[in-house]
């Protein structure tokens, strides 16, 4: 059971957080994005258009569909974003108000041009887009070793993805120039303009960045947790995330942690459940325990936090 966990809690914990990553980004350039959920829910929809697809061009057992996929993932989520970076950047609306609409907006277009694609390409009128299950790989040796072995056995491919891009963000972020900036912008966006920083060209990148990263988590979702794409994969992810990071405290490695926290309750719930042959039903009980944890983890740490100093401020360059 202790095998299980582990297995099932990584594959749900690495998606969250290398959404939350790109929630760090644009958070620490100064924009507020509540638009995560919209995002890797726009970018699963990209995503999983593109694998069906290409199932009736080079089959369903062809590893060209999966991972064509994750880069159409990546391209819808961070078209997808630009619009947030356009209302909040270029005409600076409420950055709230605006990603609570880009989540709005996403669940009821993804919904519309589901159905209506699949009538005019596939020949039916399901919402949903059906893949087929990702295939899992298994490192030799590694998953030898007591206990933490499981976490080398019965991996998704995208599991691994998702750890190598979140060291390549990790490193931009640290110990690049943009990095620099993109946290000077978050702290104090009058001094980096008055240093040569373009705070809109980089808060614009930031939030592209974030969709971009959403777009990976929305697929590896519908490739893992539902095997499809559909409406219900807007069950609060974007939402755990937002809470990962700010448990982090705007920093990488933490979020990890807190989102490795989400996962296991997860797992632990759903092995508890299998273990006294409570009927399925209850898995529905199960989806809440990362909210449960989310609200303790509020109660207890949420005043320690320290956010970018100019987090949802509207930057102005004339009132410099």
């Amino acid at each position: 059971m202790l095998e299980m966990i582990i297995i099932d809690g990584l594959s749900f914990s690495l998606p969250l957080f290398i959404m939350a990553i790109g929630g760090i980004y644009s958070e620490k350039s100064g924009i507020t994005n509540l638009a995560l959920e919209g995002f890797q829910g726009f970018g699963a929809f990209t995503g999983a258009f593109a694998t069906v697809y290409l199932y009736g061009i080079f089959g369903a057992e062809s590893q060209v569909p999966y991972y064509a996929g994750f880069v159409c993932a990546v391209i819808g989520g961070g078209i997808f974003a630009l619009l947030h970076a356009l209302l909040c950047v270029k005409f600076k609306a409420d950055q709230v108000i605006s990603g609570v609409v880009m989540n709005i907006l996403a669940m009821a277009l993804t919904s519309f041009l589901t159905k209506r694609i699949n009538e005019s390409f596939f020949g039916n009128n399901a919402n949903k887009f059906m893949l087929s299950a990702s295939a899992r790989i298994t490192v030799p040796g590694l998953c030898d070793i007591p206990i933490i072995g499981a976490a080398f056995r019965d991996i998704y491919p995208f599991e691994i993805m998702i750890l190598v891009v979140a060291i390549v963000m990790w490193y931009v972020m640290y110990r690049t120039v943009y990095g620099m900036r993109l946290r000077a912008c978050g702290d104090n966006p009058h001094s980096a303009d008055a240093a040569g920083i373009n705070v809109y060209a980089v808060r614009t990148v930031a939030v592209l960045v974030s969709g971009c990263l959403s777009g990976i988590a929305g697929m590896s979702f519908a490739y893992s947790v539902s095997a499809n794409f559909s409406p219900d994969i807007y069950l609060g992810y974007g939402y755990l995330s937002i809470a990962a990071l700010i448990f982090g405290n705007w920093s990488i490695l933490p979020a990890l942690f807190a989102c490795l926290m989400f996962g296991f309750a997860r797992s632990m719930g759903a092995a508890a459940i299998h273990q006294l042959g409570l009927p399925s039903s209850y898995n529905d009980l199960v989806r809440t325990l990362p909210y449960v944890l989310t609200l303790l983890l509020l109660v207890f740490f949420g005043r320690s936090n320290r956010s970018p100093r100019a987090l949802g401020q509207i930057y102005d360059k004339g009132q410099r």
